[in-house]
């Protein structure tokens, strides 16, 4: 179901109303831990350069998963749009590895919980218990 234009103008004045908040917050942060003030004037156009670049972010996230003949947006497109920045794909490089690792981890906790409620046991038990059946039968 797509929306109607009416509701994407209401979605995006909602959207830029939230960026704007956020970045009055930010500016207010800023302000206090670096004694300058910022105007109204000026945290209306970060909001509007932020906006915008943020939308920009957006096509071109659309489009990299599309000439990849995807539909989804994967990590590897959100590098190659962080590529002209070196701290920024770095930062981001290294938290997809932890996401990664972290998925990987919960993975094998649920692997393990499904096994156990199955058989009983976790592989590593299953091979023992087959160790000492394999042992008594030598005996």
């Amino acid at each position: 179901m797509e929306a109607t234009e009416e509701e994407r103008l209401l979605l995006t004045q909602r959207l830029k109303a939230a960026v704007h908040y956020t970045v009055g917050c930010l500016c207010q942060d800023v302000a206090e831990d670096k004694d300058v003030q910022f105007t109204k004037q000026t945290i209306a156009a970060i909001s509007e350069i932020t906006f915008r670049q943020c939308d920009n972010f957006a096509k071109d996230l659309e489009m990299f998963a599309r000439h990849a003949k995807r539909s989804t947006v994967t990590t590897e497109d959100v590098k190659l749009l962080a590529r002209r920045s070196n701290s920024l794909l770095k930062y981001i490089t290294q938290k997809s590895e932890e996401l990664a690792s972290s998925n990987m981890e919960q993975k094998e906790k649920k692997k393990k919980k499904s096994s156990a409620a199955k058989g009983g046991k976790i592989p590593g038990e299953q091979e023992a218990a087959v160790n000492e059946s394999e042992d008594s039968n030598m005996a």
